[in-house]
């Protein structure tokens, strides 16, 4: 029997580079779809490279020939931003990041891929109630951009599956974990203000490490469905801006007020447990401190 083949898009940015990786730990062949190649050592094996700038009449009918599933994680947008990512070209947004997917999805099913995983976000809840919990069974009220343009690709993905074609939506919260090279970690603005003596906001929000969020992508592949299309929220922890400031306060020795923790009562936090009823275990708290404790010595080295 021959390995299993996926095509992973955005595989070389941010979130994709850990599932294009654990991938390859669990033996697949992988091809990675985007607008630039893998840079050398970027993956721990070789991959196929195909460009893709997510336009609706690209062609891909030969990246996914022969493949077995697709995972999806290719967003256009500008650099650091998901709400307000359209920044002056809403039209061009919506094209690349709505009807581009859907391009995708189609071609996928069209050249027999049994399975597509497209990575969403909890974006598609918008405004909810103060505290309320957020999980499958939540009523979706984007109120931006990126949150309608999820919701409507997970609509056109559900409207696809059948007749062998299945589909899963996997509503993701933030993630967090080590960046590509020459980029810089998502908290290492926080890390260096902390040690410097500078204001750091008070700021609260779910996370998952980029590990997990793969794990969370090979267990919606071989999962096996009750329907067609099924949704899953990722999510692990609920994580203060205190919180990093005090393991930073712990590995550094610098004594400094700690930003006024938020109020977690008043949060949106997002179960998973129809994702770990599949036998998924995030990295929970222990993960979260070893990956600060981590960013805080690099930082203050």
């Amino acid at each position: 029997m021959g390995a299993r083949r996926a095509v992973v898009s955005g595989g070389t940015g941010f979130v994709g580079r850990f599932v294009v990786e654990r991938f390859l730990e669990e033996g697949y062949s992988v091809t990675v779809t985007g607008r630039s190649a893998p840079g050398a050592g970027m993956f721990s094996q070789p991959v196929r490279f195909v460009a893709d700038h997510l336009e609706p009449d690209e062609d891909h009918a030969q990246t996914f020939a022969g493949a077995d599933y697709f995972v999806h994680c290719a967003f256009n947008h500008l650099h650091g931003k998901y709400r307000e990512g359209e920044g002056d070209d809403p039209i061009g947004f919506r094209r690349r990041n709505l009807h581009g997917t859907l391009a995708r999805f189609r071609a996928a099913k069209a050249a027999g891929v049994k399975r597509v995983v497209f990575l969403s976000s909890r974006a598609v809840y918008g405004e909810q109630p103060l505290g309320a919990a957020l999980d499958e069974a939540t009523e979706p009220h984007p109120n931006s951009l990126y949150g309608e343009v999820k919701l409507a690709c997970e609509t056109g993905l559900a409207e696809l599956a059948g007749d062998g074609f299945c589909g899963v939506s996997l509503r993701a919260t933030g993630v967090y974990g080590p960046p590509p090279a020459g980029q810089a970690h998502k908290w290492a603005g926080l890390v260096a203000d902390f040690c410097a003596g500078r204001p750091v906001a008070s700021r609260q929000g779910t996370e998952v490490h980029g590990d997990d969020l793969a794990w969370a992508v090979v267990t919606a592949l071989t999962a096996r469905l009750e329907k067609p299309h099924e949704v899953f929220c990722v999510s692990d922890i609920l994580v203060d801006n205190a919180d990093i400031a005090g393991i930073c306060a712990e590995v550094t020795g610098i004594r400094q007020a700690l930003p006024e923790r938020c109020d977690a009562g008043s949060y949106n936090a997002m179960s998973s447990a129809r994702l770990k009823a599949l036998g998924w275990r995030p990295g929970g708290w222990p993960l979260f401190e070893a990956s600060v404790r981590e960013l805080a010595a690099e930082v203050t080295a």
